[in-house]
């Protein structure tokens, strides 16, 4: 039996790292003090996938990662170490790649088309394309590849296939009637026609595309799990290892995908054991909370990482960083965040997500057919651009929560101001989403059919618009501060930063979802949390902020490149600063030397630069793109940043942004370098107290704090791929004996909350502050709570007192000294713990302003988690100096074991 879940600890798992290899590194997991190892998808993926979220089998655990033995002998190993597995979960998707023949249920579905077994498997609309299925997989269009002998019949295995490049079809029954051995031209044009599917040019994907997919991706084809019989298919075999012990926990990728989440997750609940922690990756947007109704522990953290981010952030810095931004946006860019986003999302729905849009139009066009289509399609448009939050939740023929019908209203309400035109066409949408378009019983009962299709997909086709056009186009085009541009982030949240928006989200949680999940880093995030650190430290300077934006955009206009783009990438490199405590290699400036060249080192190579930049410039979609990109541009922009990276530190220096005078790029790179190293040196100290207090912070927050492999030390990485670059863990285990590290912050954090106050079923209550600087809270456990505590950790603490032995023995002996807690101390279970750090670092360091901040603690006696000292605590506020010097700076935890 794996011990209570107090934190997890996530692995990305692929061929290059399987099950063997991560079951290696469980003992440094222990060391660390995570309960849980917590394992990326383990079912049978694409080969090469480096995610696991492209499924292809539901009945055998990948054979890149090791197949079931393998991962039998890492839930093994974990659970001999007293760990517990988590496993990650995707239900909502397969994949759909070649050969086509790897997905048996996808094959069946080809072979035999919407009678085939496997139809109601996936999400299809059989009305469109009378009653085939799209596939735009074609570099040209059907006639031009023909020509071309690229499609041919295959009869030479058991079975005859169709086949083009790497990808392979079935043949249906009985359409080879009359076809000769070898069909080219119009034969083959017919047997193609005979098909249950129908082969069309990738160009065309607007017009044929008639599944439901993940986001825009046409490799990804839904899977409908509100189907028991495919329930249990997808789900049998997690399930059985489960139920057989090896699997402790879930986690559920995208549930917002689910045509009913609420009622998937209720039913996973009742197939587990009782008491199994399931928790959803759920974007929560600013306000917003998990529907009540859900059965599970709470979401995978990404709202917590917006609470900590709004609470470090300096809001006195919001003028300065918003008069900079205005100076990077041209003529044509939108002054407005709210105008910006509209426009992401305009774009989105009309560009990207046609066939969604295209489904919707049919359905409403079948509920109202007195409604002009091209209406009822602009008026679909607008209420897909009004959409407020990832999702509402309504199932058809059941009450819509009170929560989704204001979200409804809200997105309808916005869609009438943009087109007052289309009232009519917008209202009976509402009572089309609503599944009520008409009064009459009758008539509700002949269309409920298409209405209740057409409820169920706007809701799951407002996560697609959201993510698409915030996460993957507003965020690579609105770059004011890009520490805030995060996965369920607010750009916005400058002008009303503080430890209050933390405080809120915190009670909410500790009342309601206090197993839910708190993370800073992940597989999914635009940036590391190291990286955002530094920018949220660095963006406290006003002086260095202007700086380097003035330094930025002279060279932007000196080389032809857009200052939006010159935003992104000196703000890209100042979060790669390597200024975060003694264990890493720093020169004065707090940049680490670069012995090659004998210069300082920004951080980041050139390639990681250009890969992640090319990236960000296509998802932006506004000068280049994905598809029909312009590669001119984007070699430009590449230019800007290898300039900076490769400029000469002794160059002259030269001020101003004014390109009418200016000098040789080269002296412009430099002078853009000298600022941004003069932004690390300046903050340097900042810097590091950001980190450390953002990580201090999500490991006693209520919840179960998640660490991402890897981010236990300072991290500087930015979305994927670069975010899965390997893990040194031999590295990490040392730093766990290093004064200052990160890795030994996190293992004290872990060793101070192990028995209670910081985990579920502990309160929270802020501490009061007379400092603006001051983040702090108490978590406190009921007395009534604590012997149940003991008694479901009696294991634990056999095995405690066992190392408080050993290490007895060892100090009569005389080999070791330390003024750490004894384990005796450690073990002790404690009533309250409290938690100080520090918000806006850069401002609070550079006014002195913490020599004279004061928190109230409760009166009583306590203890510090990091140097073992005892505080005499009475009921005057604490001088924050007070609290005492020690190796992670300005930080504090105090341990409370007696009232």
């Amino acid at each position: 039996m794996s011990a209570p879940v107090t934190s997890t600890y996530r692995f990305q798992l692929h061929a290059d790292f399987p099950f063997d290899a991560a079951r290696a590194q469980l003992p440094y997991l222990k060391k660390l003090g995570i309960s849980h190892a917590y394992c990326s998808p383990i079912l049978t993926a694409v080969p090469g996938s480096v995610h696991g979220y492209d499924v292809l089998d539901h009945t055998r655990v990948n054979p890149e990662l090791g197949g079931r033995e393998a991962f039998e002998r890492f839930a093994d190993a974990a659970h001999e170490l007293g760990l517990g597995v988590v496993v990650d979960v995707v239900p909502n998707h397969m994949a759909f790649v070649a050969p086509e023949s790897s997905n048996a249920p996808l094959w069946a579905l080809l072979a035999g088309g919407k009678d085939a077994s496997t139809a109601h498997w996936f999400d299809v609309d059989w009305d469109a394309l009378d009653g085939a299925l799209g596939v735009p997989i074609l570099g040209k269009p059907l006639d031009e590849e023909i020509a071309d002998g690229s499609i041919t019949l295959d009869r030479s295995g058991d079975e005859p296939v169709i086949r083009y490049y790497e990808h392979v079809f079935p043949v249906a029954d009985g359409s080879l009637d009359g076809i000769g051995e070898a069909p080219q031209g119009d034969e083959l044009a017919r047997l193609l026609e005979r098909q249950h599917y129908r082969l069309a040019f990738w160009r065309d994907r607007d017009a044929v595309l008639n599944y439901r997919r993940f986001f825009e991706v046409n490799e990804l084809i839904a899977v409908r799990v509100e189907t028991d019989d495919v329930f249990d298919a997808t789900h049998a075999l997690l399930l059985e290892l489960h139920h057989a012990g090896h699997i402790d926990g879930f986690r559920i990728d995208h549930p917002d995908g689910l045509a009913d989440p609420a009622g998937y997750l209720a039913r996973l609940t009742q197939e587990c054991r009782r008491g199994t922690p399931i928790w959803v990756e759920k974007i929560l947007e600013p306000g917003e909370h998990l529907p009540s109704d859900w059965a599970c522990a709470g979401t995978t953290g990404y709202d917590a990482m917006a609470a900590i981010t709004a609470a470090l952030a300096d809001d006195v810095a919001a003028p300065t960083i918003e008069a900079c931004w205005q100076r990077a946006l041209g003529d044509g860019d939108a002054r407005d965040v709210e105008v910006a986003t509209r426009e992401a999302k305009r774009f989105v729905v009309e560009n990207g997500l046609v066939p969604e849009v295209e489904r919707l139009t049919r359905r409403a066009a079948e509920v109202r057919p007195d409604l002009q289509r091209e209406a009822l399609r602009a008026a679909i448009v607008e209420l897909l651009v009004a959409a407020p939050v990832y999702r509402a939740y309504l199932v058809p023929g059941a009450r819509m929560a009170p929560e989704s019908k204001h979200h409804l209203d809200e997105a309808l309400e916005a869609a009438r101001e943009a087109r007052p035109d289309l009232a009519d066409e917008l209202d009976a949408l509402k009572r089309i989403a609503l599944v009520r378009p008409h009064a009459g019983a009758d008539e509700f009962d002949d269309i409920e059919p298409a209405a209740s299709d057409f409820a169920v997909r706007l809701q799951q086709t407002w996560g697609p618009v959201m993510a698409k056009s915030i996460e993957d186009t507003l965020f690579y085009r609105w770059h004011a501060l890009t520490a805030l541009n995060e996965v369920g982030g607010d750009v916005d949240v400058l002008v009303d930063a503080g430890a209050h928006r933390l405080n809120a989200w915190a009670q909410h949680n500790a009342e309601y979802w206090p197993r839910t999940m708190t993370t800073l880093s992940t597989h999914d995030t635009k940036r590391s949390e190291d990286v955002r650190a530094a920018l949220l430290a660095i963006a406290g300077d006003d002086e260095a902020w202007t700086a380097c934006s003035d330094a930025a955009f002279a060279l932007a206009d000196a080389m032809g490149v857009d200052r939006p783009a010159a935003a992104l990438a000196w703000q890209t490199i100042a979060g790669f600063s390597t200024a975060y405590g003694p264990f890493d290699t720093t020169d004065a400036d707090g940049a680490a030397p670069d012995a090659v060249h004998g210069r300082r080192d920004l951080g980041i190579d050139a390639d990681r630069l250009s890969e992640y930049l090319t990236k960000a410039l296509r998802e932006a979609k506004v000068y280049t793109a994905w598809m029909d990109g312009d590669e001119a541009y984007e070699k430009q922009v590449l230019a800007f940043a290898t300039a900076v990276l490769e400029a000469d530190d002794a160059a002259a220096p030269r001020t101003g942004e004014s390109a009418a005078s200016a000098p040789a790029a080269e002296t412009l790179a430099a002078d853009l370098r000298r600022s941004l190293l003069d932004a690390r040196r300046r903050n340097a100290e900042a810097i590091t107290l950001t980190g450390h207090t953002q990580k201090v912070l999500e490991l006693f927050l209520p919840g179960i704090p998640d660490t991402y492999q890897g981010s236990e030390r300072p991290t500087l990485s930015l979305v994927d791929p670069d975010n899965r670059r390997p893990v040194d863990y031999g590295e990490l285990e040392q730093l766990l004996d290093v004064g200052g590290s990160r890795p030994r912050l996190v293992q004290r954090c872990l060793a101070a909350d192990v028995h209670a106050p910081a985990n579920p079923g502990s309160g929270y209550e802020p501490l009061e502050s007379d400092s603006e600087f001051l983040v702090a809270f108490e978590r406190t456990v009921p007395a009534a709570s604590v012997v149940r505590r003991q008694i479901a950790e009696a294991g634990r603490l056999v095995e405690a007192a066992g190392r408080q032995v050993s290490k007895l023995v060892k100090r009569a002996q005389g080999g070791e000294q330390t003024d750490a807690p004894t384990p005796a101390e450690a073990d002790a279970t404690p009533l309250a713990v409290a938690v100080i750090g520090v918000r806006a670092a850069s401002r609070a360091l550079r006014t002195g302003a913490l020599a004279d901040a004061h928190v109230s603690l409760p009166a009583g006696e306590w203890r510090h988690a990091f140097t073992g000292e005892r505080l005499t605590i009475t009921d005057a506020p604490v001088a924050f100096g007070d609290l005492g010097d020690h190796e992670f700076g300005h930080v504090h935890v105090l341990v409370q074991e007696k009232r």
